[in-house]
């Protein structure tokens, strides 16, 4: 697997398969060709149906000029995130690349080696890492910091600044998002609002959910936020961790062991499954955004190694068949609301573990292979191209 600074990637929203992922792939094609007067890309799949609503032709345009950015709805290609790269000197083409962009953020060349860095875990199911942790007398975080060497630390914190930073301006915003859909932030209102007789218990759930909100909404203008793991699904994580910090106290070290745990988690569902909805439906972010989450929290509770994986496996169990249908294409309606749901649904699943650990029948390794099954299986109108469920139904 690779390191953890794969999967947390700190950029711009509104979508690291469809803005982060390509913008990599253009810079790289760039450096390779600078010489080039022209270019041209073209889009497959899934960057082709919703490409305009997150903004995929437009961060295209800020790296390669002059192109043309071409949308081929009809191609089948290897995987729903592909894209073609022309570059021309004087009317000639000098150069051609295809890329992937798999999730996250991250990309593949095809016919090259790993753009994505180094292998630097060695073990990458959950139970072989269990097995070694408990033979070494370590917790899940001490083995990511055993692999990645201390220096992961410092972009972890980097990582959790920028996390809060996101809940701490999304919360202060108001008006409608870009992009058509007249969607109103709405964090502000919940952080704001107190429910008549607000039970400790109500309280919690909107101040999680303002949070989650207030990143998601923040992600869907175009703000800088953390893929956790992926831009669409990155309010749950801060979410989560910023209000079990001001409730308990937990330190930022604390938080930032949280903050590794998850993203070893995060990084088994990227290796044995995907984080692309356009591969797997929403299942495989929002999905897999809870099971971090919750690995995070059961983190800071100082739950066991059995106890941690029995919540993620949770997290994942009842996320498994969610459709990827953004409305237009874009990362509003349902994703904002799905963090915030996604980040209940993970506290949940850790209290859930807490107690109910040792009845475990399904393992995290088995449930990931299952999402990865069922992801396969959705019609592509359910996996990120606006052509299914709420995204065919809506109408304005």
């Amino acid at each position: 697997m690779k390191s953890l600074k794969e999967l947390y990637r700190i950029g711009k929203g509104p979508s690291s398969s469809h803005t982060i992922g390509p913008e990599r792939a253009c810079k790289l094609f760039l450096s390779e060709n600078a010489e080039a007067d022209e270019f041209k890309v073209v889009l497959y799949g899934s960057l082709a149906k919703t490409g305009e609503g997150h903004g995929t032709g437009k961060v295209i345009e800020s790296v390669l000029s002059p192109v043309t950015v071409v949308n081929d709805v009809k191609t089948q290609t290897v995987h729903p995130n592909t894209m073609d790269m022309f570059a021309y000197k004087k009317g000639e083409e000098i150069a051609r690349l295809r890329v992937y962009s798999v999730g996250g953020g991250a990309i593949v060349a095809e016919g090259r080696a790993d753009t994505e860095g180094t292998e630097v875990y060695p073990l990458e199911t959950l139970k072989d890492i269990r097995a070694y942790c408990k033979n070494k007398n370590m917790r899940l975080y001490d083995y990511v910091y055993e692999c990645e060497g201390e220096r992961i630390k410092t972009y972890l914190a980097e990582v959790w600044k920028t996390m809060k930073e996101a809940v701490e301006r999304g919360i202060k915003q108001s008006g409608k998002l870009p992009g058509g859909l007249d969607v109103e932030r709405r964090a502000k209102i919940l952080f704001g609002g107190v429910a008549p007789e607000e039970s400790a218990e109500t309280r919690e759930n909107r101040l999680v959910c303002a949070y989650a909100f207030a990143v998601s909404e923040e992600n869907a203008s175009g703000g800088t936020i953390v893929t956790a793991p992926t831009c669409g699904a990155c309010g749950v994580v801060p979410a989560v961790l910023k209000y079990s910090q001001e409730r308990q106290g937990y330190s930022d070290k604390m938080v930032i062991d949280a903050l590794a745990t998850a993203g070893l988690i995060g990084n088994l569902i990227k290796t044995n499954a995907s984080i692309s909805g356009a591969e797997c439906g929403c299942q495989a972010e929002i999905g897999s955004a809870c099971c971090m989450a919750t690995a995070a929290l059961s983190e800071l509770r100082g739950l066991t190694l059995g106890q941690i994986e029995y919540s993620a496996e949770v997290a994942m169990e009842h996320h498994l068949g969610l459709t990827c249908d953004p409305i237009c294409g874009l990362v509003q309606i349902p994703c904002i609301e799905r963090n915030a749901v996604a980040a209940m649904r993970a506290i949940n699943a850790s209290s859930l573990a807490y107690f109910l650990s040792d009845s475990r029948k399904i393992s995290f390794d088995l449930v990931v292979q299952t999402m990865y099954e069922t992801g396969k299986d959705l019609k592509r109108s359910y996996r990120e191209t606006a052509e299914g469920g709420l995204a065919k139904l809506y109408a304005k």
